[in-house]
């Protein structure tokens, strides 16, 4: 069996599903949001390597998941970044939560309001 003939047998079983898209509209027809939103992911582990020790990972992680979870909540995680550090140190810890990316408001943006 040739190549060609193997790749045309593998498409026609597959049929159905390949030409899915056509018939709903809410399908892709490709996968590339996914492969854009995986690529971080895929680059970053190559980075991962050289964190320089399992702290130092550790530490990686949290900051990468602090700034995504910021770019999920709409914020620019540089903004929401230095806003934190800046005000943390003499925020009370009962109100730690208003400083979460879901419930930030930036000083300047409460300074304006107040």
């Amino acid at each position: 069996m040739s190549t060609l003939a193997g790749a045309i047998r593998y498409a026609t079983a597959r049929w159905d599903a390949l030409t899915r898209f056509t018939t709903d509209g809410r399908l892709e027809m490709t996968n590339n949001a996914a492969e854009r939103a995986i690529r971080p992911l895929a680059l970053g582990r190559k980075n991962y390597l050289f964190a320089g020790s399992d702290a130092g990972g550790r530490r990686a992680a949290v900051l990468y998941t602090l700034i995504a979870t910021a770019r999920l909540n709409g914020l620019d995680p540089e903004a929401w970044l230095a806003d934190v550090i800046e005000r943390i140190a003499d925020h009370p810890a009962s109100r730690i939560g208003e400083l979460l990316p879901w419930n930030w408001r930036n000083a300047a943006h409460q300074r304006q309001a107040a």
